[in-house]
């Protein structure tokens, strides 16, 4: 649907693409991640057509766009801040692209009307100003605004970003849903990892202007290929030298574990004092002294077994889920 190949972006002499190449599959949720910098709006952009690579090709169900102009890309675009006109009501927001195309009134009036139903807005809310919405809303209207034009592809910047942590949950959930129903190809920007496994099929993650690892979320989460994406997804622990000896490991290399592969109980491969803890309903997460390492671990929460600090834990280890890296790899 979607390949990038051999992409790169330069800005004066910053170069910030390096050989990029990606392969969307048509229908697909696919996710640039990465942290500020990385080059994953970057990418997004030059996907649209804002930027142009000075070396590389864009192409779209095998046609090359790469100098294509915008507006004949035939790609929905939201944007970080949705790029609303606040004075104009909702109506007028979405029809604007079609008004743009001298469509005809009833047609507007019809595309309107289904698209705001599909992502559940009101005909009373189709009447207000875009200001008078809650920035869940104004979120609906800026991908209804992408939608109504009927776009091959969606591209998505960091949408629910300025949206609180309780919405936006609900919307990235709704977002998904939308996403299945209208069964577009959407590429999707964030730095939120959570976000990112929640909702991806599969995902680009992004470092210093190059693609680290390609995977689905799980083999993101649970097969990093590089030390980088293992630090940046989720939360995990770097074995000291003493435990990675214990357990057989290689200590000339940098082995890794995530906290809920890490077992507690009254046995195991070390011992261990609890130096606090993090409720968090669901599950707890737990701080521990190992000789001179702290090591942390979540426990599902049951109900039953909590350990208070300075309570002594053993700890077990699984060294099949131990992630391995050439020290320095990821500096």
């Amino acid at each position: 649907m979607i390949d990038l190949k051999n992409i790169v972006v330069k800005f004066g002499d910053f170069t910030a693409l390096r050989d990029i190449n990606v392969h969307v599959k048509e229908g697909e949720f696919f996710t640039f991640l990465g942290p500020s910098g990385c080059g994953k709006t970057t990418t997004l952009r030059t996907i649209t057509g804002f930027i142009e690579p000075v070396s590389g090709t864009v192409s779209v169900k095998d046609t090359d766009i790469t100098h294509v102009p915008i507006e004949n890309r035939n790609i929905g675009i939201v944007f970080q801040s949705y790029a609303l006109f606040p004075t104009m009501t909702v109506y007028d927001n979405i029809a604007f692209g079609l008004k743009i195309k001298r469509e005809n009134k009833a047609q507007i009036d019809a595309k309107v009307r289904a698209i705001a139903e599909k992502v559940d807005l009101s005909d009373e809310q189709l009447k207000k100003a875009v200001s008078q919405l809650s920035g869940g809303q104004q979120q609906r209207v800026a991908i209804a605004r992408a939608l109504v034009n009927e776009p091959a592809i969606i591209c998505m910047d960091e949408p629910l970003s300025n949206l609180d942590a309780k919405l936006r949950v609900q919307l990235r959930n709704e977002l998904k849903k939308m996403q299945k129903d209208f069964g577009i190809t959407t590429i999707y920007v964030t730095h939120d990892q959570e976000e990112a496994l929640t909702l991806s099929d599969r995902i680009a993650v992004f470092n210093h202007g190059c693609i680290e690892q390609t995977g689905t979320p799980n083999e993101i989460y649970n097969h990093s290929a590089t030390e980088f994406v293992c630090n940046f997804i989720g939360d995990i622990n770097l074995l000291d030298e003493d435990m990675a000896q214990k357990l057989g490991l290689d200590i000339t290399k940098n082995n890794y574990i995530r906290l809920e592969r890490i077992r507690l109980g009254a046995e195991g491969d070390f011992k261990g004092k609890v130096i606090s803890r993090e409720y968090y309903g669901l599950y707890i997460k737990y701080y521990i002294q190992v000789g001179s390492t702290v090591t942390k671990a979540i426990e599902r929460n049951d109900g039953v077994c909590l350990y208070d600090a300075g309570d002594t834990v053993f700890i077990g280890i699984d060294t099949k889920h131990v992630m391995v890296y050439e020290k320095g790899a990821g500096d």
